[in-house]
């Protein structure tokens, strides 16, 4: 039995409305009754929790499933206060599409979730770098998962490798023994950690699909993980090899030139990835797979700034710093 005196009512954030532009986020911070664990459920004392562009976007009403009024938050590292005997007082991890979406989520100091969506976290995890793992390296996994997984002679392309998502899957990637490349937008080192050398491209003055057909004695790269969509796809696709897999989990334009004949010729694969599809009970089943990785120390949890590391007071300028690309992984500490 749980005889932890549990409060009434607890910080959270609230969404009611769609807010303008970064400069007018409209996130209220709010005493929210601390909900009720139903059947199969437990309550999680959120200790922190990560802030993913899919939080902020939706507050910007870019995502039009999303429920109203809701508390945001996809991620988490928590403490279960209430439910089964032998789960109370777990110190906890997770992730989950429906999070913050469809019902309230992680920017709260209370959390009700299934019972199957919860883990106990890598006991050399501090709850920031638990609360920082969900999004990125569920994408990242089930991405390269969906593609059929790495193997140690692939050649990997990472368009948008200092991203957050770009970063897991540069990890995971390496891990498996690939030949990771990583393109951005500028001149710019790799940031992330790796399991071996990384070499990085600069699409704005290099001609990155003909350097890493140089670069692979003319076969070209079998994975393309295309964390930011549209203005590196004719790249990617100048990039693959026969066979190749390209992962899509976002874009700026829906619309692209696609030539059907190099598609079908070079028989190619397209797979698009929508974590907000996948819930917390799925995404746990992904950190039962990641955290003997995390253990070990094959796997890295991201960096913790302490700067970027922010009380619901400052959700605000939380979020917009997201979207505003800080380096660093932006953490809510209730």
């Amino acid at each position: 039995m749980n005889i932890r005196t549990k409060p009434k009512t607890g910080p959270a954030l609230r969404v009611d409305e769609k807010s303008t532009d970064l400069d007018d986020l409209r996130i209220i911070l709010d005493e929210a009754i601390v909900p009720t664990p139903g059947p199969g459920q437990v309550l999680v004392e959120i200790i922190a929790a990560g802030v993913n562009p899919s939080d902020v976007k939706a507050s910007l009403g870019h995502m039009p499933h999303a429920v109203w009024p809701r508390t945001p938050g996809r991620d988490f590292g928590g403490i279960v206060r209430e439910g089964p005997a032998h789960l109370i007082g777990i110190e906890v991890w997770g992730g989950g599409g429906e999070l913050g979406i469809t019902q309230n989520g992680s920017h709260a100091k209370w959390m009700a979730l299934p019972q199957a969506a919860v883990r106990a976290k890598p006991e050399n995890f501090s709850f920031e770098e638990a609360g920082s793992i969900g999004v990125p390296f569920i994408t990242a996994f089930e991405g390269l998962r969906e593609a059929g997984g790495v193997q140690p002679w692939d050649n990997v392309l990472v368009c948008g490798a200092n991203g957050k998502v770009g970063q897991a899957a540069i990890q995971l990637a390496s891990m498996a023994g690939a030949r990771v490349f990583g393109v951005e937008y500028q001149p710019m080192d790799y940031l992330g950690h790796s399991n071996g050398e990384i070499e990085m491209f600069d699409s704005s003055s290099q001609d990155v699909a003909a350097l890493v057909r140089e670069k692979t004695g003319g076969h070209g790269v079998d994975i393309v993980f295309n964390t930011v969509g549209s203005p590196y796809f004719e790249i990617a696709n100048n990039a693959m090899a026969k066979q190749a897999r390209q992962i899509f989990i976002s874009t700026f334009d829906r619309a692209v030139d696609f030539d059907i004949f190099n598609f079908f010729r070079g028989r190619h694969k397209y797979l698009g990835v929508d974590t907000l599809a996948l819930d917390s009970v799925y995404g746990a089943r992904i950190f039962d797979k990641l955290k003997p990785k995390f253990e070990s120390g094959l796997l890295k949890p991201f960096p913790i700034n302490p700067a970027t590391v922010y009380g619901l007071a400052d959700a605000a300028k939380a979020y917009a710093s997201v979207l505003r690309s800080t380096p660093d992984r932006v953490i809510l500490k209730p």
